[in-house]
């Protein structure tokens, strides 16, 4: 079958489509998926390089935490899916799965979900990491709660547009920033009631005119390194920063935190509990189920081009998420 398979560590030019040997069979409690469409995640790109904290796979590894597809068989004792189910896969990290970058994948039967008949193929690829990660985020680490305003940074990303989405369907009020205009429109169209350019020391005072002097409830933070100590001015009392993404250091006063007594707390998703998995999850269907939850995609390339969606990750190139579509 076709897949992308890495034998070297490094950067995009080790994504090399080829073909590889098929899973013939199927062990107790896995489950075979014939993959349509797989989602790119940044981390997809930090664990290339085989410098990655959270995970180094073993070489030669087929990349791809989260897909969408059709379940094609299934091991003795599963009972979550059949075989002719539409399904998704959220998450493979740490387990004794084969990649979503390939027409099939084998997998634990836990990471193996039901896809509602109304979602396609391309938006179930965009679950898994995104999704989870902004339920993590808002509702386990957060505690979000109805009525409050939440300011996510970075909104028009894969991860940001699924937690305008999932914020606006729990009542909260949603601040979102973007620095295009294309951006801007998808967090417009995810439901955000306001969306800004990225925050400044220049514009708090704008940002805090928006929630009457108070500041947000919740801020999501994407870019720890830059906006920590900007978040800090902006938070309101008693409120919650959620570090999601840090490339590198920051130095801040800690009086900042004494004064408002906020939390800073940090969330990756593969510290989640067993049990707090399987809430996200059940979490994530819900929406998905009742259409609060629309992924948002933003560009789709076909497998073969792996290589080119890691360098637009690489370099910030588009909104919404990054799809492989297989054929």
């Amino acid at each position: 079958m076709k897949a992308i398979q890495v034998t070297q560590f490094g950067g995009p030019e080790k994504l090399v489509y080829t073909d590889v040997e098929e899973v013939v069979e199927v062990g107790k409690g896995e489950v075979c998926v014939r993959l349509y469409a797989a989602g790119v995640n940044p981390s997809d790109a930090y664990t290339l390089t085989g410098t990655y904290a959270f995970y180094i796979p073993q070489l030669p590894y087929t990349p791809g935490l989260d897909g969408a597809g059709i379940v094609e068989a299934v091991g003795e004792e599963v009972t979550n899916v059949r075989v002719g189910d539409r399904v998704f896969i959220a998450s493979l990290m740490r387990s004794n799965s084969t990649g979503t970058f390939a027409q099939k994948i084998v997998c634990d039967e836990a990471l193996v979900h039901l896809l509602p008949d109304h979602v396609p193929f391309e938006q179930g690829a965009a679950l898994g990491v995104p999704a989870m990660t902004a339920y993590r985020a808002l509702f386990q680490r957060a505690c979000l709660k109805p009525g409050q305003t939440v300011l996510i940074h970075g909104a028009s990303g894969g991860v940001g547009l699924q937690a305008v989405q999932m914020a606006k369907s729990h009542g909260a009020k949603v601040i979102g920033t973007a620095s295009k205009a294309e951006g801007k429109k998808m967090v417009q169209q995810a439901g955000a009631d306001v969306v800004i350019d990225h925050v400044t020391e220049a514009t708090i005072e704008d940002v805090l005119a928006l929630t009457n002097g108070d500041g947000p409830d919740v801020i999501i933070e994407f870019l720890a390194n830059i906006n920590l100590e900007t978040d800090l001015k902006l938070i309101a009392s008693f409120g919650k920063i959620v570090i999601i993404g840090n490339r590198g250091s920051i130095e801040i006063n800690p009086r900042l935190a004494m004064q408002k007594e906020c939390d800073i707390l940090a969330t990756a998703l593969w510290n989640a509990p067993q049990d707090e998995y399987e809430q996200s999850i059940h979490g994530v269907r819900g929406m998905l189920i009742s259409g609060a939850l629309r992924p948002i995609i933003g560009t789709t390339l076909p497998l073969q081009q792996a290589a080119q969606g890691f360098e637009q990750l690489a370099k910030g190139i588009g909104n919404g998420k990054l799809v492989l579509i297989i054929e």
